[in-house]
């Protein structure tokens, strides 16, 4: 395993209170305090803060976020922060997901429906691959890292090792990568596929974006290995040797399988018995036909859709017991911070719940067998168990952080010597015309606007409306998929358009240092979404920038509204006491704007927009040559087998001919 150190880059040095921070938590790890809480108001750079404790206690480390864009954005920053260490990026890669489920009032069935985003699932496949072969790894992850997750020991057990010299016969790596999922082509590449033509056999790593070329000699002798780039065909690197990990993250030995076929017929055997005593015989022939179908799948394939729900069988655990998670393939001593720890605690808490209430009624119906339910998210109590030393992070810790905290660490001073917003109350009557008045004077300054809604159909009918009145403006819910939301933010950094609009997305964790301006609408509406914890990280949206102001729309001063603004006042006054003593001018927060969007674009996409880059100007001069040039082009790399650059030809004169005909 590579033993690299956490080496932090950073042209900052810890400030405000930051070093005193940094230097309590560390003395609370090294004490053994299992937990520990950062009390950070926002923009105090309490990530800043982790980094430094990271490079300290040297310790591969989790970092959970409650949602896939915050999670991207801590991922970034990470990554700026560690760029010689391995920081990764675990999500669900499902860009669509419905769950198998059953109503029986109904009696609907829904099967399981979903789209995978293989970019996020490559990203899995890297973070795992890491955490097995390296110790200075970061891996930021939403909460599905406590979902069930094929076995560490089959996955670093079930892997093909290449090296140049070494006697192997074609057919027997084509086999064997069969065997761990990778899926053969004989046109471009994708991860987790290989092409085998003549003497050249070429793999593409599920983890990666380059490609392995292994050519073979006459005698059967691996006779050279190249990392290829895929797109210019030029040489990376000549390894001696290679370890390609297995394409799947759910796979088990032959051995292993042919003895959870056993275990899976002889619960279908009792499980079937209790039916037919029960009387339920439609349950019985739908659980036996299905069963059946998937028990032959996994014989002769190795794999079947939803195996996961065998995953007790297939891992040997036994009824009840956990399941490998991500937090598995973590060594036994690392750290692990909980970003936001007042919405991410309870996430983690509530996800068993709800799957297993899904799970029953699926299996009282005969949809599944009772070993389903051991495909899991993982217990909070498991969790708890499974992970060691942890540090919640938050600018409002619920009172579960507070009461099992060995100590708050606070960190209301920031480096920049910002202070928390002003905060104005206006009468709703007015509101939304109010706001467009301040937004106009907002943006003509050049600064950006927020406004936080209580449902998502006011977040978009007030979007449309601010266009209609010449304001640029998008709205952003959880209806929006994964990586248009991390577009519409960094669009919005960008100044492409002025105004976001969104509900309680918008609170936690997202760094906007261009916005002047929220204006919280029917900020009197006690309840979640107006609660003091939910108010206080909406006025903190505000804390970046040092022209930051907040105006909350209400008629009557709420319990959460006092608390809310009384907290912001207090925090204020600590600021403004040190600004004084020590002399400090408050400057807004300076944010290179990352887009991990690009990082996440396929190659294939790279490839033809730098094409069309490149062709531009022939284009502009004269399309219908270009494209004629193009589609020659295509015809001979297709005469070459050259499958990957007739593809990418292929894409590229499809966009040139839809902007000819403009």
């Amino acid at each position: 395993m590579l033993n690299t150190k956490f080496k932090l880059k950073s042209e900052y040095k810890p400030a405000g209170d930051q070093p005193k921070a940094i230097l309590e938590l560390i003395k609370g790890l090294e004490k053994g305090h299992k937990k520990q809480t950062l009390l950070g108001v926002t923009g105090s750079g309490k990530t800043f803060t982790m980094a430094n404790v990271i490079e300290k206690i040297q310790k591969p480390t989790l970092v959970i976020a409650h949602n896939k864009t915050l999670a991207a954005q801590l991922a970034q920053e990470y990554k700026t922060f560690f760029p010689e260490n391995a920081v990764h990026y675990f999500v669900s890669y499902y860009d669509y997901y419905q769950p198998e489920a059953y109503m029986p009032t109904t009696d609907t069935y829904i099967e399981k429906d979903a789209k995978i985003n293989e970019e996020i699932d490559r990203l899995r496949h890297a973070s795992t691959q890491a955490l097995l072969t390296r110790h200075d790894v970061i891996i930021v992850a939403s909460v599905s890292c406590i979902y069930g997750l094929g076995s560490p020991e089959e996955y670093s057990e079930e892997n093909l090792f290449l090296e140049k010299g070494q006697k192997i016969i074609r057919n027997d790596i084509l086999k064997r990568l069969i065997e761990l999922y990778f899926e053969r082509t004989n046109t471009d590449l994708k991860s987790g596929q290989f092409r085998a033509t003549g003497s050249k056999i070429e793999i593409m790593p599920v983890s990666e974006t380059f490609v392995y070329s292994i050519l073979l000699g006459s005698d059967s002798t691996i006779k050279n290995i190249f990392k290829i780039d895929p797109i210019s065909s030029k040489v990376l690197d000549n390894p001696k040797n290679i370890f390609l990990f297995p394409a799947k993250h759910f796979l088990t030995s032959k051995d292993k399988r042919n003895k959870a076929i056993k275990l899976i017929k002889l619960e279908l055997e009792t499980q079937l018995k209790k039916f037919k005593k029960e009387g339920k015989l439609l349950e019985a022939e739908r659980l036996k036909r299905r069963t059946n179908y998937d028990l032959t799948m996994l014989k002769e394939f190795g794999y079947c859709n939803g195996i996961e729900n065998y995953s007790r069988h297939l891992s040997g655990r036994r009824e009840g017991a956990p399941p490998d998670t991500l937090l598995s393939y973590f060594p036994d001593d690392f750290l692990t911070i909980i970003d936001e720890s007042h919405v991410s605690v309870p996430q983690i808490g509530g996800m068993y719940a709800g799957d297993q209430s899904r799970k029953k009624t699926l299996i009282e119906h005969g949809f599944r067998l009772p070993s389903a339910a051991d495909n899991r998210p993982l217990r909070f109590e498991e969790f708890d168990k499974k992970v060691k030393q942890v540090i919640f992070t938050s600018a409002t810790p619920a009172e579960y952080e507070r009461e099992i905290s060995g100590q708050i660490v606070e960190q209301i001073i920031r480096p920049t010597g910002l202070i928390d917003p002003e905060i104005e109350i206006k009468p709703v009557s007015q509101q939304v015309q109010d706001f467009i008045a301040e937004s106009a004077k907002e943006i003509k300054k050049g600064g950006r606007v927020i406004a936080t809604t209580l449902t998502k159909k006011m977040a978009e009918d007030l979007s449309a409306y601010l266009k209609d009145q010449k304001i640029k403006a998008e709205y952003l819910h959880s209806d929006i998929k994964t990586l248009e939301r991390i577009k519409i933010l960094t669009d919005f950094r960008r100044g492409k358009f002025d105004c976001l609009v969104g509900v309680n997305l918008l609170r936690e964790g997202l760094d906007l240092p261009e916005v002047t301006l929220i204006g919280i609408l029917d900020a009197d509406k006690e309840g979640f979404l107006r609660s003091e914890t939910s108010l206080i990280q909406i006025i903190g949206r505000a804390a970046r920038n040092v022209l930051g102001r907040v105006i909350l729309y209400a008629d009557n001063i709420t319990g959460s509204i006092q608390k809310a603004v009384g907290e912001t006042n207090r925090r204020r006054k600590i600021q403004m006491d040190y600004n004084k003593k020590h002399k400090i001018t408050p400057k807004t927060i300076i944010k290179k704007i990352h887009d991990i969007t690009e990082e996440m674009e396929s190659l294939h996409e790279k490839a033809v927009k730098a094409e069309l880059n490149f062709d531009a100007k022939f284009f502009a001069r004269n399309p219908a040559k270009l494209i004629k040039l193009k589609e020659r082009e295509m015809g001979e790399a297709v005469k070459e087998l050259d499958f990957e650059t007739a593809a990418i030809l292929r894409d590229e004169i499809k966009i040139l001919k839809e902007k000819s005909e403009k």
